[in-house]
C-alpha cells in the first residue's frame, strides 16, 4: 500500500485510539508513567499529524470524517473512567450543589465542620477545601445548571463532551467561511489534552472556549452584538480570555459592549447577598497558588504576586493591541497568542489551560503554541511526585523539556524566515 498522505493521517489516528485507550486506564492516577508515556506517544503521534496537516493543501473528506469517529471512539473510554478523588471537577460538584442548597460558594468553606452534612461522597475529597471557590460566577450558574438535572461527577463530564462537540460544530463553520480546509478540524479534536482534561478529569475550561470560539464565529458573520455577549460570558467562565478585549476595538459598536458589561455584571448578581465582593479564593489563588511557571517565579523574587499578575495580564494586551493595529482583517493566530503570552507569566499554567489556545493554532506562526500543547504534558509528574511525599514542584528537567521545546520551535520558524528573507532578490 502506497504510503499517501491520507494513509499516514489514518495511521497516526490508529495510534492514537490505541495511545489515548492506554492512558485512560489510568486517568485516576495521571502523574503515574503509565499514564504520561502513552499521553506522550499520543502528543508525538499529534504532532506528526499536524505536519501532514501543514504539508497537504487538501485531504478527502472521507479522511476527516473517518478522523472524528476516531476521535469519538478514544473519548469514550475518558468519559467513563473516574477522574482522579481530588480533581477540580470534585469542587464544581461542590459548587453547584451548595448554590441549590441555598449557600454562596464564594463565602462557603468545605472544610468548615458546620458544612459536613452538605457533603456526599462525590464532595468529600474536593482539592483545597479549606478556602472558598475561585471559579467566576458564569462557570457556577453552569455547575448549578448542570447539578439541577442531574448531581454527578459524570453528568458534569457529559456536559464538558457536549461543549466539546459543539466546540467541534462552530469551528467547522469558522473554517468554512475563512475558507480553510476542513481537515483542520482534526489539529482540535485529536489534541490528547481534549480528551484527558475535558471527557477525562473534566474542566470548565472548554465551556469557555466554547463561548470564545462563538464570539470569534459571530464577528466573522458581522454579528457584533451577538460577539460582545459571547465573549463576557467565556470571561465569566474564566478570566484568561480578558486580555483578548482590545481585538473587539471598532469591531463591535459602543452600545455592543455596554451590553456585554451588563450582561457580565447580572451574572455576579446571585451572589451579592453579603457585603463581600464575589471573588470567593481568587485572592488566595493570586497569592500562593504556584504550578509550571518559571517567568512568574523569576519576577516574583523582585515584585510582590500582585504585580506580576498584573504584568502577566499587561503583556497579554499589548500583544493583542498589536495585533489589532497590525491588520484590520482578524485572523485566528491574533486569539492564541495573547492568550499565550499572558499565560507564559502566569503564576500556574496547568495543561487544561492550553485549551483556550487550541481552537485558533492552524498556521506556521503558531507553531511554538502547538508545540507547547504536547510538551506540556509531562507535567503531570508532579501529581506522581505527591503521591510519594514529594514536593508540588515541577522538576527542572521536565521544564526544560516543556519550555526548551517551545524554544526549538521558535528557533526553527525564525532561522526559515532569515533564509526566506536573504534569498528574495
Amino acid at each position: 500500500m502506497k504510503l499517501t498522505p491520507s494513509v499516514r493521517v489514518c495511521g497516526l489516528g490508529a495510534i492514537l485510539l490505541l495511545a489515548l485507550t492506554i492512558s485512560s486506564r489510568k486517568l485516576s492516577t495521571p502523574g503515574e508513567p503509565s499514564f504520561i508515556a502513552p499521553m506522550a506517544i499520543a502528543g508525538i503521534a499529534y504532532l506528526f499529524a499536524i505536519r501532514e496537516f501543514f504539508t497537504t493543501p487538501e485531504f478527502p473528506r472521507r479522511v476527516v470524517v473517518i478522523g472524528l469517529a476516531l476521535a469519538g471512539l478514544w473519548h469514550v473510554p475518558f468519559l467513563l473512567a473516574s477522574p482522579g478523588l481530588d480533581d477540580d471537577i470534585h469542587r464544581y460538584l461542590w459548587d453547584g450543589r451548595v448554590q441549590r442548597l441555598g449557600y454562596n460558594p464564594f463565602n462557603v468553606v468545605p472544610s468548615d465542620p458546620a458544612l459536613a452534612g452538605l457533603h456526599t461522597s462525590e464532595t468529600r475529597t474536593l482539592n483545597n477545601p479549606d478556602v472558598p471557590s475561585p471559579y467566576p460566577a458564569g462557570a457556577q450558574l453552569f455547575f448549578r445548571a448542570v447539578t439541577s438535572i442531574h448531581e454527578s461527577i459524570f453528568a458534569l463530564k457529559l456536559a464538558f463532551v457536549i461543549c466539546e462537540i459543539a466546540t467541534v460544530l462552530v469551528l467547522i463553520d469558522v473554517l468554512r467561511r475563512s475558507q480553510q480546509s476542513a481537515h483542520w478540524i482534526l489539529a482540535y479534536a485529536w489534541h490528547p489534552l481534549l480528551a484527558a482534561d475535558v471527557a477525562g478529569s473534566g474542566h470548565v475550561d472548554i465551556v469557555g472556549v466554547l463561548l470564545l470560539l462563538l464570539s470569534v464565529a459571530a464577528l466573522a458573520r458581522r454579528w457584533r452584538a451577538v460577539a460582545a455577549v459571547a465573549f463576557a460570558l467565556a470571561v465569566g467562565v474564566k478570566l484568561i480570555p480578558i486580555v483578548l478585549l482590545p481585538l473587539f476595538w471598532k469591531r463591535i459598536r459602543v452600545r455592543d459592549g455596554v451590553l456585554a458589561a451588563g450582561v457580565l455584571g447580572l451574572l455576579y448578581v446571585p451572589f451579592l447577598g453579603s457585603k463581600r465582593i464575589p471573588i470567593g479564593s481568587l485572592g488566595t489563588y493570586v497569592q500562593s497558588f504556584r504550578f509550571n511557571n518559571p517567568v512568574f517565579a523569576t519576577l516574583e523574587r523582585v515584585a510582590a504576586p500582585q504585580v506580576v499578575v498584573g504584568l502577566a495580564v499587561l503583556v497579554g494586551f499589548l500583544a493583542a493591541i498589536w495585533f489589532r493595529r497590525k491588520s484590520e482583517a482578524f485572523s485566528s493566530e491574533e486569539f492564541a497568542w495573547p492568550m499565550a503570552a499572558s499565560l507564559f507569566c502566569a503564576p500556574v499554567i496547568y495543561p487544561w489551560y492550553l485549551l483556550w489556545l487550541l481552537p485558533f493554532v492552524r498556521s506556521v506562526s503558531t507553531l511554538p503554541l502547538i508545540v507547547w500543547t504536547v510538551s506540556i504534558i509531562p507535567t503531570y509528574y508532579v501529581w506522581h511526585l505527591r503521591t510519594i511525599g514529594g514536593p508540588w514542584v515541577v522538576p527542572g528537567w521536565i521544564l526544560f523539556l516543556e519550555y526548551g521545546c517551545v524554544a526549538g520551535a521558535a528557533a526553527i520558524i525564525l532561522f526559515r524566515r532569515i533564509r526566506q528573507t536573504s534569498a528574495a532578490p
